[in-house]
């Protein structure tokens, strides 16, 4: 096992981008770390250079991380390799929510939960649609309309961002949604008193997500706007563009889908909950 230090994190970047579309969640962590974004996690690997393991975990000596949840994100090449990992190198302790992660490693993971005592629930189940080329979007005929109101969120929205996400409503995800904003790339609509009617933002693992309008707003071509601009948006800069939808968020699915984004359908990901 090897923690990985700066100049390592550049080069493990490089070879997740060779196993684009199922290593994006781990590429998108790492793409973030190694532009100076904030991080509270550390990247540990099976062996160096060649792996076939790579884990984030919070990192013990970061003062941080106990202000947000504590996550565990993995990439996998072998099984056996990650099950030793999964017992050795993970603090089954306290709780934790292992995000993302292939589902086929779901038996792994129960498996491991269940030596170390550890219970277990499934959070949420999605699927994976990403952006493979630019040239596929499609830009919504409202986008040239509504360009004069297309901003940018700022820390005085933090509130309302947190108050209406799914996953959000508390003191930790007041954090998490205030970090976003301030490291990380975001795009919103404005009403006629500068007011953000809705919005779309970029996790720390440089997906799109938390997009939202408000409810009497709704029906006006907003969302696909937001797409549109933040997917180009993201190009220009450089980051991965991919999304992760609930699989039973039909209309969101259809939506991606629509604007030109892709998936594979024989994957799905998952979001589990140990020792809660």
């Amino acid at each position: 096992m090897k923690v990985l230090n700066k100049d390592e994190l550049q080069i493990a970047e490089r070879v997740l981008l060779e196993h684009i579309p199922r290593s994006y969640k781990v590429y998108g962590f790492l793409y973030g770390m190694n532009r100076n974004k904030p991080s509270t996690l550390e990247v540990v690997v099976d062996s160096w250079p060649e792996f076939k393991v790579i884990l984030l975990r919070p990192d013990p000596k970061n003062k941080r991380a106990q202000d947000f949840m504590k996550k565990v994100s993995f990439y996998s090449m072998d099984e056996e390799v990650l099950r030793k990992m999964l017992r050795e190198e993970v603090d089954w302790s306290t709780y934790f929510l292992v995000g993302g992660f292939d589902m086929s490693y779901l038996l792994t993971l129960k498996e491991v939960s269940a030596e170390k005592n550890v219970n277990h629930k499934g959070y949420t189940l999605v699927r994976l649609l990403y952006l493979p080329d630019i040239s596929q979007l499609l830009t919504p005929d409202a986008e040239s309309q509504l360009e004069s109101r297309i901003s940018s969120l700022n820390l005085s929205h933090v509130d309302i961002v947190n108050k209406t996400w799914k996953f959000g409503g508390n003191e930790k995800g007041y954090r998490n949604i205030k970090n976003l904003i301030s490291n990380f790339p975001t795009c919103c609509i404005l009403d006629t008193r500068g007011e953000p009617v809705a919005w779309i933002l970029v996790y720390d693992y440089c997906a799109l997500g938390i997009l939202y309008t408000l409810p009497e707003h709704r029906g006006k071509g907003y969302a696909k706007v937001l797409i549109s601009t933040m997917a180009k948006k993201l190009h220009a800069e450089g980051y991965p563009v991919y999304c992760f939808i609930e699989e039973d968020n039909e209309v969101s699915y259809k939506l991606f889908q629509n604007m030109g984004f892709t998936d594979d359908a024989s994957y799905r990901a998952l979001w589990f909950e140990f020792n809660f």
